[in-house]
């Protein structure tokens, strides 16, 4: 499936491609982003899960800061070539592409060497220590051929892993990670909620994990943008209902 400006101005409540500087295009089934070359002012673009074989469209993004890219087909670390150009990229997540191979150091190493202003590689710090230790460990890309494009270069000698976006698109949103988390959020101005705003919860609630709460209330965001606005309300009163019983709940267990 190809990115289309109608699409893309659509997610992004913008009316211009050239003003637009957050893009999700999480699980999308997208093949073809080419359209990212008219997006000069791109910060921050999610583009995990889908069935993505090439970075170059990306290249043409000057300010592109954070770039998420866990789930797709890049064949071959040889398409860093065009990240390379890209001076505010501080955020990339490339985890789970054929382009990761069998070994996770010299992958790690290879796009710190090529990349060593990243301060985030999948959603793990990068340390001065690791890119002063990939300067001599990793190796240095050059641009991708046409002939290497299914198959990487040579020069790169990874065991490609398998990678089926379509199957583990269902149960996937309860598998997003802290950065992509935040991300979405972000693009639907929304902010992650505390502990503090919810005071009156139950005390399991306040002790389970963090993660999963992110994760859970992240696929609940996902879901509501394709929601009108009967379903919407649907769900406003649906979370009203809740929130009173929980209350109702807490004041009984004060009584007692």
């Amino acid at each position: 499936m190809k990115l289309t400006r109608k699409m893309v101005l659509s997610r992004a409540k913008a009316s211009e491609l050239h003003s637009v500087r957050k893009l999700n295009c999480w699980g999308s089934r997208l093949t073809d982003i080419s359209i990212c070359r008219e997006m000069p002012s791109l910060e921050v673009i999610t583009l995990s899960v889908n069935s993505i074989s090439t970075l170059e469209p990306v290249s043409r993004c000057r300010q592109l800061s954070e770039l998420y890219l866990r789930k797709n087909c890049i064949p071959s670390l040889a398409e860093l070539f065009y990240l390379k150009g890209l001076p505010c990229l501080r955020v990339l997540w490339l985890a789970e592409n054929p382009c990761c191979g069998a070994c996770p150091h010299l992958y790690r190493m290879t796009v710190l060497r090529n990349l060593p202003h990243l301060q985030k590689l999948d959603n793990q710090a990068v340390t001065e220590e690791e890119v002063s230790r990939a300067l001599v460990e990793g190796e240095e890309v050059t641009a991708p051929s046409r002939e290497d494009s299914g198959s990487g270069p040579p020069e790169l000698s990874y065991i490609p892993s398998t990678v089926d976006a379509a199957t583990e698109m269902p149960r996937d949103p309860l598998s997003l990670g802290e950065e992509e988390t935040s991300s979405i959020q972000g693009q639907l101005g929304l902010k992650r909620p505390s502990r503090d705003q919810f005071p009156s919860f139950p005390q399991r609630a306040a002790t389970s994990s963090r993660k999963n709460r992110n994760n859970i209330l992240t696929a609940v965001l996902l879901l509501l943008r394709e929601l009108d606005s009967e379903g919407l309300e649907a769900v406003h009163q649906r979370v009203v209902s809740r929130l009173q019983a929980l209350q109702k709940q807490e004041l009984q267990g004060a009584m007692e």
